[in-house]
C-alpha cells in the first residue's frame, strides 16, 4: 500500500505542471519577490554600463566633436574631464532603473499569471505570446511614470555637468526652472516609444527563445539545475536585448536629444520630436550609436534575466513558466 501511494504521490508531483494552474502558488509574496529581484537586477546592470551610457549619449547629443566612435568618446571624455566624468549619473540611474525595475519584472509577473488564471492554462498556453506582449506593455507603461523624472534628471547631468551637483540639486532646479511637466515629463512620449517596443520584445524574445531552448533540451525548467537554467536565461537575454535594441534605437536617439536644453525649438513635446527628426534625419535617428547600443543591450538583458532568476532562487521562489497542459 505504500509503495503504491508514494508511487502516485511521485507522479503527481512530477506531473505539477500537466496537473493544472494553481493561483495559490502565486501570492502576494511571489509578486514582491519578483519586483525585488525585478529591483535588484535593472539597478546592478544598469549602474554597471554607467560609463557607456555616459559616452553614448555624448555620441547622441554632440556627434561632431564625439566622432571617433565608442573607444574614442571614452578616451575624449577621461581625456578632458576625468575619469570621474564616467560615472555622471550614476545615483539617478541606480535609483530611477531599481524603481523602474520593481515595477517592470514584478508587473510582467503580476500581468502574465492573472491572465492564466483568467484565460485558463489551455488557452494562455495558445496565446502566450500575445500574453507576454500584453503584459509587458502593461507593466512598462507603469514603470515608466516613474522613471521617467529621473531619466531627465540622468540626462541633463550628463549633458551638462555644471548643471547641479547632486540628483536632488538636478531635481529641484529642473522643477524651479521649468516646471514639473516640462522638466520632468518632456521625455515622457520618447519614453514610452522607446521603452514599451523594447520590453514587449525583449520579455516575448526571451521567453519563446527559452522555451526553444528548454525543448531542445527535451527538459522542463524543474528537471533543469541551476546552472543550467541560468545559462538557457543568459543566452536567451542576449538575443532578446540585440532584437529590442534595434526596435528601440530611435525613439533612444529622440530621448537623448529632447531632454537636452532647447532641443527642437520651444512648441510641444510632439513638434520638438518632429523637428529633432527632420534635423537628424530618420537614417542617422535609427543608426547613430547602434552598434553600441547592440552590445550594451545585449549584456545588460543577459544579466538582468540571469540575476532575476538567481535572485528569485535565493528567495525561494521559481519564475512562473507557461504550461502546455496536455
Amino acid at each position: 500500500g505504500i509503495k503504491q501511494f508514494l508511487l502516485f504521490a511521485s507522479t503527481r508531483f512530477c506531473n505539477f505542471g500537466k496537473m493544472g494552474f494553481d493561483a495559490a502558488n502565486f501570492d502576494m509574496m511571489y509578486y514582491t519577490k519578483a519586483a525585488l529581484a525585478g529591483g535588484i537586477c535593472c539597478s546592478i546592470t544598469h549602474g554597471a554600463v554607467c560609463p557607456v551610457d555616459v559616452v553614448k549619449t555624448r555620441i547622441q547629443l554632440e556627434p561632431l566633436k564625439y566622432n571617433r566612435g565608442m573607444i574614442g568618446g571614452f578616451r575624449q571624455v577621461i581625456a578632458e574631464e576625468g575619469a570621474m566624468a564616467l560615472t555622471t549619473g550614476l545615483a539617478a540611474t541606480a535609483v530611477g532603473y531599481f524603481v523602474q525595475g520593481w515595477f517592470k519584472f514584478g508587473g510582467v509577473e503580476l500581468f502574465k499569471i492573472k491572465a492564466v488564471g483568467m484565460l485558463g492554462e489551455k488557452k494562455a498556453w495558445d496565446n502566450r505570446t500575445a500574453i507576454y506582449l500584453g503584459a509587458a506593455a502593461g507593466a512598462e507603461f507603469v514603470a515608466d511614470c516613474f522613471l521617467c523624472p529621473l531619466e531627465a534628471c540622468r540626462i541633463r547631468s550628463v549633458s551638462d555637468p555644471t548643471f547641479a551637483p547632486t540628483l536632488p540639486g538636478v531635481a529641484a532646479r529642473l522643477i524651479k526652472e521649468e516646471g514639473v511637466l516640462r522638466g520632468f515629463y518632456s521625455g515622457f512620449g520618447p519614453i514610452l516609444f522607446k521603452q514599451v517596443p523594447y520590453t514587449m520584445a525583449k520579455f516575448a524574445v526571451q521567453g519563446r527563445t527559452a522555451e526553444s531552448m528548454y525543448n531542445s533540451l527535451g527538459k522542463s525548467p524543474k528537471e533543469c539545475g541551476f546552472a543550467l537554467n541560468t545559462g538557457v536565461s543568459l543566452s536567451s537575454g542576449v538575443i532578446a536585448g540585440v532584437i529590442s535594441a534595434i526596435i528601440s534605437h530611435p525613439a533612444d536617439t529622440l530621448l537623448s536629444k529632447v531632454n537636452k536644453a532647447g532641443a527642437g525649438g520651444d512648441g510641444s513635446i510632439a513638434s520638438r520630436m518632429l523637428n529633432i527628426t527632420k534635423e537628424t534625419g530618420v537614417g542617422k535617428l535609427c543608426t547613430q550609436g547602434l552598434g553600441a547600443r547592440c552590445v550594451m543591450i545585449g549584456t545588460l538583458t543577459a544579466l538582468q534575466f540571469g540575476i532575476f532568476d538567481t535572485v528569485m532562487k535565493t528567495l525561494g521562489s521559481e519564475k512562473f513558466h507557461f504550461h502546455n497542459p496536455e
